[in-house]
């Protein structure tokens, strides 16, 4: 068990792609995740693996059978998991209005954002406490990144809102039951950063920012979230589970 291990879902695009790059300088084998088949992302695994050993499992997260293939296939290629990210995540459907959002809308930004990551939370920690079993020196690592729209109201983005709140408050609780077996839990919370997700509205975002959005006068970008991953993931933060890092530029710093 020398080689050190990562999953990060959503790993083949903005975020998690960056995250991914940045795990793979630092010397982990990665198996990242998202729902495209492998041939749609054989140019970013063809460049990731410049770097370093990576793989790929497509599987919607939100769906059960494609949850538990998913743990299954990521053992079978690293053998074991020393850092789980959770990272994938959709927008709400069409961006609407709150008052025309649907209850299907709401179940299918939950299922991705919310249960999705819940349950693989679940399963890989049983796989942890098991190593830990084995090996009592061992100390696993779980870092969800979620969004300042957990805190923060958006009327026309309101699913994504209720599923990053939930998941937010999903990481104390999993740092409170898992503390015990030396498992290290955390979240991230990004602001406004550059990735496929935000080019539609990356135009207002940069005219809000040069009003003063934010006090690093930019948008963030994946770069900025996977240096924060791999502090956590290297144990450069001891004696904090169940904290959050705020990776926004200052944007929710309340100012008079």
């Amino acid at each position: 068990m020398a080689n050190r291990t990562a999953l990060v879902t959503g790993g083949s695009r903005g975020i998690g792609l960056g995250i991914a790059r940045r795990m793979l300088t630092e010397g982990y084998e990665v198996v990242i995740n998202g729902v495209r088949p492998a041939d749609a992302v054989a140019d970013v695994l063809g460049d990731l693996s410049t770097v370093g050993d990576v793989y790929y499992v497509p599987a919607n997260i939100g769906d059960a059978g494609d949850r538990h293939r998913l743990v299954d296939e990521v053992i079978g290629a690293v053998g074991h998991l020393d850092v789980l990210v959770n990272n994938a995540g959709i927008t709400s459907p069409g961006r609407k209005d709150m008052l025309d959002a649907t209850e299907d809308d709401l179940d299918t930004v939950l299922a991705v954002n919310l249960k999705g990551p819940f349950l693989l939370t679940q399963a890989f920690a049983a796989h942890m406490i098991e190593r830990r079993d084995i090996d009592p020196g061992f100390r696993g690592r779980i870092i969800t990144v979620t969004s300042i729209s957990a805190p923060v109201v958006s009327t026309n983005r309101a699913e994504y809102c209720l599923s990053k709140a939930g998941v937010s408050m999903a990481s104390p609780l999993w740092a409170a039951r898992l503390g015990e077996y030396g498992i290290d839990v955390f979240e991230i919370r990004p602001g406004v950063i550059r990735t496929d997700m935000t080019a539609p509205v990356a135009g207002k975002y940069d005219r809000l920012i040069e009003d003063g959005l934010t006090l690093e006068p930019r948008m963030g970008t994946p770069e900025d979230v996977a240096s924060a991953v791999a502090m956590l993931a290297r144990g450069d933060l001891p004696y904090a589970t169940g904290q959050v890092l705020t990776i926004d530029g200052g944007l929710t710093v309340e100012r008079l």
